[in-house]
């Protein structure tokens, strides 16, 4: 394997066990992820994040195969079972968090409504002028399409969207996704037991749908209330969602204000002493899949566009869809 002492691979990780948005088999998820961190203990040299990105803008060289390990969002089994697993291997880990989320002031929309999803009493809704399976293999197609429709808007006009669609959806029981996340004292835990800590934003929007100034409110104050409470330099930020289309030049003036040294996204790509500080790729991983069936994923999604399930949408006459309702590319990040 070849050396790379100036490159520097970074992974992305959300949750470890099954969600409503990410339903993973039980028990799959952990015995995945440790998999992973084992084949990484193996064959890379693991860095800590910060460190790594220092000494690449100072020009100074790495270890050989270097990958530092990232996870988003302050899911609540990073800390129960992904530290764990970090602890055993003496992996160093970066953990991006999100204030919002911490003190239960922001629900994670993508999660109610994959409840919503999963809990609806209805077999098809009406939505955007279409009729939408709502269960199954289509139910998924679905919903992975009216996602990202709702990452095209703002935080207000998407959370207003959501509400109408739960509604569509008319789903039985409540959702708990305040359970799936860490509070501040779980954060608290991650920063006692030796593991960095980032930004993830105040209240996970998509950053570049935002305007300019309210970018800069939601990186300052998210900045400030992670170092206030956690008596550590919030100096990395990882973008919500992440994507190149999800941060643009007002996203990255914003993270400077803020103060923060780097920005990662997650779109696939290797770090390098001439990558953009605040453009840092990442590939995402899901815990349930090995490596080459994740980088064989990235590549299909690339060039494989999206349809929606379901005879709904073709035309009696010739059974196509309509080019007017073909629904565009679908983008693989997570959230």
């Amino acid at each position: 394997m070849i050396s790379l002492s100036d490159r520097l691979l970074i992974l992305a990780w959300h949750n470890v066990e099954g969600t409503w948005h990410y339903p993973v088999p039980a028990g799959a998820g952990v015995r995945g992820l440790a998999r992973q961190l084992a084949h990484l203990k193996d064959l890379a040299t693991v860095v800590p994040l910060a460190a790594a990105m220092e000494a690449l803008r100072a020009g100074h060289p790495l270890p050989p195969r270097a990958v530092a390990l990232t996870f988003d969002d302050g899911y609540q089994d990073n800390l129960r079972l992904a530290v764990p697993l970090l602890e055993k291997l003496r992996l160093p880990a970066t953990f991006f968090l999100v204030p919002g989320l911490l003190s239960g002031d922001v629900r994670a929309w993508w999660e109610i409504l994959g409840w919503g999803f999963q809990r609806t009493t209805k077999v098809t809704i009406h939505w955007d002028g279409r009729v939408l399976p709502t269960r199954g293999r289509a139910g998924r197609g679905s919903l992975r399409w009216i996602m990202e429709g709702l990452k095209s808007c703002d935080q207000a006009v998407r959370q207003r969207k959501v509400a109408t669609l739960l509604d569509l959806l008319a789903p039985e029981g409540e959702p708990n996704d305040r359970k799936l996340f860490l509070d501040w004292d779980g954060a608290r835990e991650l920063v006692r037991r030796g593991f960095s800590v980032g930004s993830h934003s105040l209240c996970h929007p998509i950053l570049s749908q935002e305007s300019p100034d309210e970018q800069v409110r939601d990186l300052v104050s998210s900045r400030r209330q992670l170092e206030a409470v956690l008596g550590v330099p919030m100096e990395l930020l990882a973008y919500p969602n992440g994507t190149r289309a999800d941060y643009n030049a007002e996203t990255i003036h914003a993270a400077q204000q803020a103060g923060h040294t780097h920005g990662f996204g997650a779109h696939a790509g290797i770090t390098r002493p001439s990558t953009p500080p605040y453009a840092a790729p990442r590939m995402v991983m899901e815990p349930q899949r090995g490596f080459t069936r994740t980088l064989a994923q990235r590549v299909v999604a690339k060039v494989t566009p999206t349809r929606l399930p379901g005879a709904a949408l073709r035309t009696p006459s010739t059974g196509q869809v309509p080019a007017e309702r073909r629904p565009p590319v679908q983008r693989q990040e997570r959230s």
